[in-house]
């Protein structure tokens, strides 16, 4: 069984308005959200053995403060490129291409993507939260899917079941 976590960036901020996208920070309210929500996913119990995250500042500042809670010694960090603003397609691509190995995998990037990825591996879970993922994927928002298969590359569309949907919000 594999298990997937995906985290889209936590808020950030828009108050340098020349400041290419790539390099905006997280405002107030992302630093507060990421490590309530890295402690909300290490209370289902996850510990990533691989994390691949966008190489956006955003995104790294949301693993620097989500991880310590579920991050483990021996996990192994990637920042790949190809996830600053990846579509869905290009996300699973990248994730089919993890070697055997790491069973657990959190992915950290940006929306519309991740939104779209969530919605479409998403086949079975709660009703109430799958209509709160349909309905919006918010900064810090966090989906935790398992499938039933060994190998990252046969993950496919429908095939996952959504254990949790974690957002900030559900946490007040």
């Amino acid at each position: 069984m594999l298990t997937l976590a995906l985290l889209r960036h936590a808020k950030s901020s828009w108050d340098e308005p020349g400041l290419d996208d790539f390099d905006r920070p997280l405002n107030d309210r992302g630093e507060t959200a990421a490590p309530v929500v890295g402690a909300a996913l290490a209370e289902t119990g996850f510990r990533a053995d691989l994390i691949l995250c966008s190489p956006a500042t955003r995104t790294r500042q949301t693993l620097e403060r989500a991880a310590p809670a579920f991050v483990g010694p021996a996990a192994r960090l990637v920042y790949d490129e190809r996830l600053y603003l990846a579509s869905a397609a290009e996300i699973l691509r990248i994730i089919g291409a993890t070697a055997l190995g790491p069973q657990s995998l959190l992915v950290i990037g940006h929306n519309p993507g991740l939104h779209t990825l969530a919605l479409n591996l998403a086949g079975v879970g709660s009703a109430a939260d799958i209509g709160r993922l349909t309905d919006k994927f918010p900064t810090a928002g966090l989906v935790l899917l398992t499938f039933e298969t060994s190998v990252w590359g046969e993950v496919r569309a429908g095939d996952g079941r959504l254990e949790a949907f974690i957002t900030p919000k559900s946490l007040r």
